[in-house]
């Protein structure tokens, strides 16, 4: 009886690993186009693809699903702000004051933030293996971030703009991941691509605020494909993953594959800018790794789908 369950489980595990490479070169991209195209302008573009995308899946269902969405419009509202406009808004805009490493390893703490929020909103309590994993893949990011010298711990400084900008992006996306159980009874469709549309009209007047301030985008080919990766990638595909991952393995599990990213960024910077992977990058990876290993065996031990992420899902 639990065969079923442990395999998509496991399917669940590597499409999570999928979508945190498409976020993790979201930021690579966001960093590598800055100033090419202002933050909301590149936000607001994201947005407007990846709706003209989803748009043919979702047009047949919306007026059958009419009266769910009249239901949870409230829902719909909240996590479209959370996960669509304020969170990516802040971490566009944080991409123009830090480095994309910086960025990545600072969302790396969505784990920590999802399982304070899991238990204050939810009295949510993870097993102990899944608190352990949560703790030793966020030593694995630790170890990255400080490059192996735990001294440079005493050197550490975040409090600059862009390092507090993503932060307020993480604090969003820890509260849209662990209120993903609210999301109204529709299809993955129809709630991706409400939420991606109220996101590109809340961006609207924004993108239109910084071309009023002489803030353009300068187009080419690679500003170009930059607008067509953010807006399929990490936007269409990834969010889909994500919204289905997150019912089925739950939100804390879900959150803690988030420390993917700075290991996913590192094997892009070394394919995509030439930097170089060094010993303290694989024991870190190698951490990160085995955090996951114990979240998936706390998942195990529990067969049981939490009753609140069933009725979630679409």
């Amino acid at each position: 009886m639990t065969r079923p369950h442990s395999t998509s489980s496991l399917r669940a595990t590597l499409l999570l690993g999928l979508a945190m490479l498409f976020w993790a070169g979201n930021s690579i991209v966001g960093r590598g186009v800055r100033s090419e195209i202002p933050p909301f302008s590149l936000a607001f573009g994201r947005w407007v693809i990846a709706v003209l995308i989803v748009l043919p899946l979702a047009w047949p269902r919306l007026r059958a699903q009419w009266p769910q969405i009249r239901e949870g419009w409230g829902w719909l509202v909240v996590l479209g702000v959370l996960g669509v406009v304020c969170f990516n808004s802040f971490v566009y805009s944080g991409l123009h004051f830090t480095s994309a490493s910086n960025a990545l390893l600072l969302q790396a703490g969505i784990p920590t933030f999802v399982l304070l929020l899991e238990f204050v909103l939810f009295r949510g309590r993870p097993a102990w293996l899944q608190a352990l994993g949560v703790a030793v893949s966020t030593l694995g990011v630790l170890f990255i971030v400080f490059r192996g010298d735990w001294q440079a711990v005493l050197a550490l400084r975040i409090g600059g703009k862009g390092d507090a900008l993503i932060l307020c992006g993480v604090a969003c996306w820890s509260f849209y991941t662990v209120l993903l159980r609210k999301k109204p009874a529709v299809d993955a469709p129809v709630f991706v691509f409400l939420t991606f549309l109220l996101g590109a009209l809340a961006l609207a007047p924004l993108a239109g605020w910084e071309a009023a301030q002489g803030l353009q985008v300068h187009w080419s080919l690679p500003v170009l494909g930059a607008f067509l990766y953010v807006g399929l990638f990490p936007s269409v595909l990834a969010f889909f993953i994500y919204i289905a991952a997150t019912a089925e393995l739950g939100p804390m599990r879900a959150g803690q594959a988030i420390t993917l990213m700075p290991l996913f960024g590192a094997l892009l910077s070394t394919l995509l800018l030439g930097e170089v992977l060094v010993a303290y990058h694989l024991v870190g990876m190698g951490l990160i790794l085995a955090g996951i290993v114990l979240s998936a065996l706390a998942l195990r031990t529990r067969v049981k789908t939490p009753v609140a992420l069933r009725s979630a899902r679409g």
